[in-house]
């Protein structure tokens, strides 16, 4: 299990120093992302994807959570008042909630894609403003040497918060 790190940094050439360091204590560039103002030339340093600067996931997990609600609903009332000449079994109440988890996580995401993700949220002014935001995934055990490493070698970042790299839904 990784966490992922926040840090913001004054600007583009210090999050290549910090980049140069963090690669120095052995964390891949994979690990690594970089969130700058819109037209800001990173270089080499591996930009955000589109999965970390919107609320696609987040969208997705609501969408299937809901979805999943309301098929089971419905599934739930098409057994216990089925169709004149039909008799659905028990399974149209999982077939139905199926369905609705999908539709409901396509859907969902389909909008969330368009929002930018909620929890940079904090964060947005101070990339507006040309800082630049570094998204370091680690190991859990690595979380307190990777942020020393971070901190004691560039004292112009600002620590910016801790996250399961793998977020709970909702």
């Amino acid at each position: 299990m990784r966490r992922r790190l926040y840090f913001l940094l004054p600007d583009v050439e210090s999050a290549r120093h910090t980049a140069d360091d963090l690669l120095l204590a052995r964390v891949e560039d994979r690990h690594m992302h970089f969130l700058a103002k819109r037209g800001t030339d990173l270089g080499e340093l591996h930009e955000a994807s589109y999965l970390f600067k919107t609320d696609l996931l987040h969208g997705a997990g609501i969408g299937l959570m809901l979805g999943g609600i309301g098929g089971l609903i419905l599934g739930a009332v098409i057994v216990a008042y089925p169709p004149e000449g039909m008799q659905p079994q028990l399974v149209a109440v999982l077939i139905a909630a199926v369905v609705g988890g999908i539709l409901g996580a396509w859907m969902a995401s389909m909008a969330a894609a368009a929002v930018p993700n909620s929890r940079l949220k904090a964060f947005h002014e101070d990339i507006e403003r040309g800082k630049v935001l570094l998204m370091v995934d680690v190991p859990y055990g690595q979380v307190e040497q990777i942020r020393e490493v971070v901190l004691s070698r560039h004292p112009e970042a600002v620590a910016g918060g801790l996250a399961s790299r793998y977020p709970a839904f909702p």
